[in-house]
């Protein structure tokens, strides 16, 4: 006689863990694919941020979640700017930014990368848009005043990140190859 004890629970939970385990390698197949194709990425994540918009404008409220969600992707715009070795706090002997026209192209290397910014833009808007389907997620704000802190709060982290590019020379966006040119070479 088979014992009853804990067997079918044991069993359950594991037949459910292995089903978990295979969705995850299916999954991550699947964004594994999906790394080169940057553009057809974002053209995605443009179609769930139009969508996202739409039901938030539908449904007329989810301001909160919404604010929250911009402050969210505002933080993740700082990372994808910075460079992964910020020269103001941690001096390297790795590579660095260069400070002076005579110092060595370097390329730049973002605290975080595109891809990863990509996918905690793209989850987080797939989470704020099922947030919306729940009723507890609406609370009532008077939207224009979050709209205005939010701006005043964009204004305020891209005014300081513009001036950390601007003092350390750098810019986070690949604008074909570099070349270090100076008045001396030229002449």
């Amino acid at each position: 006689m088979e014992g009853t004890g804990g067997d079918g629970p044991s069993a359950a939970a594991a037949a459910l863990d292995q089903r978990r385990h295979e969705l995850s390698k299916l999954f991550q197949h699947y964004l594994d694919k999906s790394t080169p194709h940057s553009l057809y990425r974002w053209i995605g994540t443009v179609c769930l941020v139009l969508l996202y918009a739409v039901r938030v404008y539908y449904v007329q409220g989810f301001y909160i979640v919404t604010y929250g969600l911009g402050i969210y992707l505002l933080n993740l715009l700082i990372g994808f700017l910075s460079p992964l070795v910020d020269p103001e706090l941690e001096p390297s002997e790795g590579p660095s930014l260069p400070t002076k026209g005579s110092d060595e192209f370097k390329p730049f290397i973002r605290r975080l990368p595109e891809f990863k910014f990509w996918y905690a833009i793209t989850k987080a808007f797939c989470v704020a848009f099922l947030m919306t389907f729940f009723s507890m997620f609406d609370v009532p704000v008077f939207w224009p005043i979050l709209l205005c802190y939010w701006i005043v709060l964009l204004f305020l982290t891209m005014k300081r990140q513009i001036m950390h590019m601007i003092k350390y020379r750098y810019i986070p966006f690949n604008l074909g190859k570099q070349v270090s040119c100076s008045l001396k070479q030229i002449a």
